[in-house]
């Protein structure tokens, strides 16, 4: 093959990948906006149901603006004459998934939930990074060129004596520098335009993350299916195969590029510290003037890179995690035995159908007993005799009318209200001066504590005892003779006035 031949060949396979064809469809501008406003930097994983209303809503507002969007099928399959059929949700996700666009999984509740492939992430991050307005020579990028291979360079050094050198010269630098801020010179910082352009750099690596950390994802599902499958295939000793699984379990992050890229990644953000330095840097850079210019969503995306690193870590080791479960329940459920035996059934199966089917035709029958007859079992005794069941209950008892005590009205009174006339008579008739002197001249059967109820209520409009400024113990004897005292407001009682409620009529009494 000529050299073009050989360009041609690798610049298709990579025109046919599915993030490049995400680009170059017709419908590529209102799929790749159903993707932006579906998943943002918060949201990952939306529920099916939901997934499938948000597609049918957004493309149909799309389509009434005249936008070319996807064709599906209509949900209800009646499209009016001379209108344009409504796309299905369900079908427009189903191609979505096909195409390596979207993938479909199962959440921790069981209820099924769509997320974005590295394919479309990345494809995502290339339309924000080419949407930017920035130049792509810059001082910043330079610099930061410059000095990550300065950095490696340094830690790629086999001379002893060369770090030696590399390692003073850092240090009379930055004691230099020291030495010059604690004189008294002037801190210099950058302007607000080469700050702007540091910013939009590390905003440019920042938008890579996600479609990264969804390839390692990607990498170590597509690693466990390559293990489960080959165990389902191996004919070797149990205990063979559970020791050569088990350490390609444990070394699976290092059989990836992908996975060995995440696990130094992976060592490097353990360290808390760093992760700290980092979240102060970031506070840092949003008090520069510059991020003055910025919007909400631009200081609210930068300020949460903390925390982007963190949930995609925690996606790479929950996805790990949960296939290396299933790699256990695999591996300790496994039969070979009745594996082979339900390979043998099957291919008996293809065999006997590829027979039948060169000598019969579309309309032959043949009667398939799918299921066995039914056992002739007689009816078994369920439960065995039992003599209580059938004996005659007991006769009911005649109630005994002499069990109750005789009830006179008395009793009933000592049990009821207040007694409203004996309370109003000496309050009304006595010579106390206020209301608790009056109660304790009454008879020790008549000073129960329900008739401190009575009592509030005929002093009811007083003002001294609506306010409760003096309080008072009355003591009261219960119905069984045991004296009990209540604190209560009083009241003064002019002299031969008595006092009344306004409610009540003459000779009424509660009871």
């Amino acid at each position: 093959m000529t050299d073009v031949d050989l360009e041609f060949a690798r610049v298709r396979q990579v025109l046919d990948r599915p993030t490049l064809r995400l680009m170059s469809r017709p419908t590529s501008a209102a799929v790749v906006s159903v993707f932006r406003t579906v998943f943002d930097r918060d949201v990952q994983y939306v529920p099916a149901d939901r997934m499938h209303l948000q597609v049918e809503e957004h493309v149909a507002r799309l389509q009434a603006t005249g936008a070319r969007v996807p064709a599906g099928d209509s949900p209800t399959g009646d499209v009016p004459v001379g209108e344009a059929p409504r796309p299905n949700g369900r079908s427009l996700c189903r191609e979505w998934v096909a195409a390596q666009w979207l993938v479909r999984s199962n959440s921790p509740d069981g209820d099924e939930q769509y997320s974005l492939t590295s394919h479309a992430l990345e494809a995502l991050s290339l339309i924000d990074a080419l949407s930017a307005e920035r130049a792509l020579i810059s001082e910043s990028r330079l610099a930061m060129i410059v000095d990550a291979v300065h950095r490696w360079a340094a830690r790629a050094e086999p001379d002893r004596d060369t770090q030696v050198r590399r390692l003073d010269a850092q240090i009379a630098e930055l004691q230099a520098e020291r030495a010059r801020l604690a004189s008294g010179d002037e801190v210099v910082t950058v302007d607000a335009d080469r700050m702007r352009d540091g910013y939009a750099n590390i905003t440019d690596l920042i938008r890579q993350l996600p479609s990264d950390f969804k390839r390692v994802e990607e990498a170590v599902a597509t690693m466990h299916r390559e293990i489960v499958e080959d165990f389902r295939q191996e004919v070797r000793p149990i205990g063979e195969i559970l020791d050569g699984y088990l350490a390609r379990t444990d070394n699976l992050m290092e059989s990836t590029p992908e996975g060995r890229a995440f696990q130094g990644a992976f060592e490097l953000l353990r360290d808390d510290a760093l992760l700290l330095r980092l979240r102060d840097d970031i506070t840092t850079i949003l008090e520069h003037p510059f991020a003055g210019s910025l919007s909400a969503s631009e200081r609210r995306t930068f300020r949460g890179t903390v925390g982007i690193l963190r949930q995609g870590i925690e996606d790479v080791l929950a996805q790990r995690r949960m296939l290396t479960a299933t790699l256990r329940d695999q591996i300790v459920a496994h039969d070979v035995v009745r594996d082979r035996e339900l390979d043998a059934v099957l291919r008996s199966v293809n065999r006997g159908l590829a027979a039948w089917m060169e000598v019969g035709s579309a309309r032959d029958r043949v009667p398939l007993g799918l299921l066995p007859p039914s056992a002739a079992v007689g009816t078994l005794r369920e439960k065995f005799y039992d003599p209580d069941a059938e004996s005659v209950p007991p006769p009911i008892e005649e109630p005994d009318d002499d069990v109750f005590e005789e009830i006179d009205v008395e009793s009933l009174r000592r049990h009821g209200g207040p007694l409203l006339a004996e309370l109003r008579h000496v309050l009304a008739g006595g010579s106390a001066a206020t209301s608790v002197d009056a109660f304790h001249e009454l008879p020790a059967e008549q000073r129960r504590p329900v008739e401190l109820f009575g009592l509030a209520h005929l002093l009811t409009g007083h003002d001294d005892f609506e306010s409760g400024t003096a309080s008072a113990p009355h003591r009261t004897v219960r119905p069984d003779g045991e004296p009990v005292t209540f604190q209560m407001p009083t009241a003064a009682l002019p002299r031969g006035g008595g006092t009344t409620h306004p409610d009540d009529e003459p000779g009424q009494e509660a009871r």
